[in-house]
C-alpha cells in the first residue's frame, strides 16, 4: 500500500511537471510566434518604403476603407453597409454632419506622396471630399463615383461648389450632382485618365477597397498588365490577393504613416 501510494505521488509530480512544461511551451511558443509577426510586418513596412522610394509612377486606389477611420462606414466591412443590409439590419446613422468629418492619418500619408513629388496619380471611389480636404491637388485625382460637395455641368462636364449656390453653368449648361448613381455612366474624363494612368504606373497602391465594383476595379488588372508592383491594404479579402506582390491586412493608419516616415528617410528628408 505504501509503494502505491509513493508511486501515485510521483505520477502526481510528473503529470504536474508535464503539464507545466507544456503550458511554458505554449507560452514560449506564443511569444515566438508574435515576435516573428511583428518581426515580419516590419519587413513589409520597410519593402513598402523601398518600393515607393524606386517608383517612377505611383498610382493610389482608394476605396471607402481609407474614411472608416474618420469615422464614415464603409461598404463590405465587418460593420459595413452591404453587409448589414444582407443581414436584414438598417445602416448605422451617422452622429455628425458629413461637413464635420476630417481627413485622417491615411489621407495625410496619402498627401505625403504628393508633397515629395511621388504620387502622380490618385483614383478613389469615394464620394466624401476626404481627399481634396486633405489637400491633394485635384489635378491628380480621378474621383470616379463623384463628390457629394461637388456639381457637374451636363454640357461641359466642369465642376463647381454645391456651396456656391449655382444652377447653371457659365456655358449655359445645367448644373447636377456630381454623385454617380448605379446604372450610371462614370465621369468620362476621370476614367479615362484613371486607365491611362494604371497602364503607366510601375507601383499600384490599392489602399481600403474590396475591389469588386467595376469598371473602377479594372485599374489594378490594367496595372499589372503592363508590368507594375500590386499592393494591397485592406481588412477584408479582395479578388486580386492572389496576385498582390504585398498584401497588408492591419488598419491603413498602422502601415501608410510608418510607410511614410521611413520613405522620409531613404529621401533624406529627416523630420
Amino acid at each position: 500500500m505504501k509503494i502505491l501510494t509513493q508511486l501515485t505521488t510521483d505520477y502526481g509530480r510528473l503529470t504536474l511537471t508535464i503539464s507545466k512544461k507544456e503550458r511554458l511551451e505554449k507560452e514560449y511558443s506564443s511569444r515566438d510566434l508574435l515576435y516573428a509577426m511583428k518581426e515580419d510586418f516590419e519587413k513589409k513596412i520597410q519593402t513598402l518604403a523601398e518600393w515607393l522610394y524606386e517608383s517612377r509612377h505611383l498610382v493610389v486606389f482608394t476605396g471607402a476603407g481609407i474614411s472608416t477611420e474618420s469615422g464614415l462606414p464603409d461598404f463590405r466591412g465587418p460593420d459595413g453597409l452591404w453587409t448589414r443590409r444582407d443581414k436584414g439590419l438598417a445602416p448605422k446613422s451617422l452622429n455628425r454632419s458629413w461637413d464635420s468629418v476630417e481627413p485622417n492619418s491615411g489621407h495625410i500619408a496619402i498627401v505625403d506622396l504628393q508633397k515629395m513629388g511621388k504620387l502622380k496619380f490618385l483614383i478613389s471611389q469615394n464620394v466624401d471630399n476626404l481627399h481634396l480636404k486633405s489637400g491633394i491637388n485635384p489635378d491628380l485625382l480621378a474621383e470616379l463615383h463623384g463628390n457629394m460637395t461637388k456639381l457637374r455641368c451636363t454640357r461641359c462636364d466642369k465642376k463647381v461648389n454645391k456651396s456656391n449656390g449655382m444652377t447653371m453653368c457659365q456655358c449655359g449648361g445645367k448644373l447636377v450632382s456630381s454623385v454617380v448613381d448605379f446604372g450610371q455612366p462614370l465621369p468620362e474624363k476621370d476614367l479615362k485618365l484613371s486607365f491611362e494612368h494604371s497602364r503607366k504606373s510601375d507601383l499600384f497602391l490599392v489602399v481600403g477597397s474590396s475591389l469588386v465594383v467595376t469598371p473602377a476595379a479594372d485599374m489594378p488588372l490594367e496595372a499589372l498588365r503592363f508590368g507594375a508592383k500590386l499592393v494591397i491594404i485592406n481588412k477584408g479579402d479582395t479578388p486580386f490577393d492572389h496576385s498582390a506582390n504585398l498584401r497588408f491586412n492591419e488598419e491603413i493608419g498602422e502601415i501608410l504613416p510608418r510607410a511614410i516616415k521611413r520613405l522620409k528617410r531613404l529621401m533624406g528628408l529627416f523630420e
